[in-house]
């Protein structure tokens, strides 16, 4: 079952590449929507599930939110100092389209292994939510940088299905890995996954906001918010 929800958030980054070679001009444009509305789930999942859930496994409070910093700086390392994580921006000048593919992939396996660890954790169909909204961006930026750089939307796919294959990976990596650790072990994974969804809303997401014009598309990181309050009241 985790494996089949492992698969729809990898689905995710391929619809947004579908969706940027079919089209291109409309995904640049509303892209922004879709960004905010993210960066709003994965806040609001960090502070109300991920981080109270790794304070119940493992009760030493400082221990937890120094794997929340952990979480953050590790996803700080990757796109800042490896840079492995492609601009929303097909102007990027960091980055190059095989650098974002190795970023994508990597990314995708920790994506994976987050799955799975908030399986564990009994959080994982939100946690699944929050990744899926992300992946589809992802979908989009990366494709809209490879075509920026004039590749074929034969390869763009074939490289966007490389990269989302790489999530079930990593969830079944996680499965094996994960099977018999301790209960603070699992809190403490879960405060890295916390760490990296803030980094990954507040640094790679919100900034976005600041390059569109429209007003209204900051409203969408409130209606992010509310949508998984809506969510849990229907899982619970």
């Amino acid at each position: 079952m985790v494996i089949i929800y492992s698969l729809i958030a990898a689905s995710a980054a391929m619809i947004g590449t579908v969706i940027i070679l079919t089209f291109h001009k409309w995904s640049e444009k509303n892209s922004f929507f879709i960004i905010n509305f993210a960066a709003g789930v994965m806040l609001t999942l960090t502070f109300t599930h991920l981080i109270p859930e790794g304070l119940k496994f493992n009760l030493n409070n400082y221990e937890i939110m120094m794997y929340v910093l952990l979480g953050f700086l590790i996803m700080f390392f990757l796109q800042f100092v490896l840079l492995f994580h492609p601009c929303h921006d097909n102007k990027c000048i960091k980055h190059t389209g095989i650098m974002s593919v190795t970023g994508l992939s990597l990314h995708s396996i920790i994506d994976g292994f987050m799955i799975a660890a908030s399986f564990k954790a009994n959080i994982g169909i939100l946690t699944t939510l929050a990744i899926l909204l992300h992946k589809l961006p992802d979908g989009i930026t990366i494709s809209g940088i490879l075509m920026h750089k004039g590749i074929s939307k034969k390869k763009i796919f074939n490289f966007s299905l490389l990269t989302a294959g790489f999530t079930p990976i990593g969830t079944i990596l996680g499965i094996f890995l994960l099977k018999n650790i301790s209960n603070s072990t699992q809190g403490n994974l879960l405060g890295i996954t916390a760490g990296s969804f803030i980094f990954l809303s507040a640094s790679d997401l919100i900034p976005e906001t600041h390059k569109c014009k429209n007003r209204f598309i900051p409203l969408m990181l409130f209606i992010g918010t509310i949508f998984i309050f809506i969510v849990e009241y229907f899982i619970d």
